[in-house]
């Protein structure tokens, strides 16, 4: 058995709690890239309800401040975005590069999360829409990388899995702070509406 099938296999006994039901990769892609955008908004409703002083404050973070990890979750997903696009022409129009220039640098006002945040979620949305239109085929479309001195190119199907891992990655980061902060909160469960039928 490859280990894409292996990997979904295992995803399918997770999600169905029984049995080997398996699923397309797509539709696994698709249900945590559907939750990285309900958790990411989750997170940005959160913090716009904070003290922003309190949000702006570095040293908190490996980024800095719980704003500046906010911010590098969304960099991130563009950054994603624009290696796919660079491989695969015909992602340009899903995964516009419209988006880039609203990550603005330095400390972060309420009119500069809540852009932030329309940014991230429209981000977060057009993953979705690309990952709706792809076949499973297209999941194997070579992603050029210049991570690994072995490898020129990785499957379209890593580089998605490395998009929605790295958000969960930062948004535990965020959690833990919070939770040092006393801030209760709860992003991290997937939606039962996200599961594949």
């Amino acid at each position: 058995m490859d280990i894409r099938l292996l990997a979904v296999t295992a995803q399918s006994a997770i999600i169905e709690g029984k049995g080997e039901k398996e699923f397309e990769m797509k539709e696994i892609i698709r249900m945590y890239a559907r939750y990285s955008k309900r958790a990411d908004d989750s997170v940005g409703t959160l913090l716009k309800g904070m003290d922003l002083n309190k949000l702006n404050e570095t040293g908190q973070t490996f980024c800095g401040s719980i704003m500046d990890l906010y911010r590098h979750i969304a960099g991130a997903v563009l950054y994603f975005h624009g290696l796919i696009r660079a491989s695969i022409p015909q992602a340009a129009h899903s995964l516009a590069e419209s988006l880039d220039p609203k990550l603005a640098d330095g400390l972060l006002d309420a009119e500069g999360l809540k852009t932030l945040m329309a940014a991230l979620s429209e981000a977060n949305q057009a993953t979705i829409d690309f990952v709706d239109k792809l076949s499973e085929d297209d999941l194997e479309l070579p992603v050029k990388l210049d991570w690994y001195p072995e490898r020129e190119t990785v499957p379209l199907h890593f580089i998605l899995n490395q998009l929605i891992v790295h958000g969960i990655h930062h948004r535990g980061q965020i959690s833990q702070t919070l939770d040092q902060l006393k801030v209760e909160h709860d992003f991290s469960g997937i939606d039962l509406s996200y599961m594949p039928e």
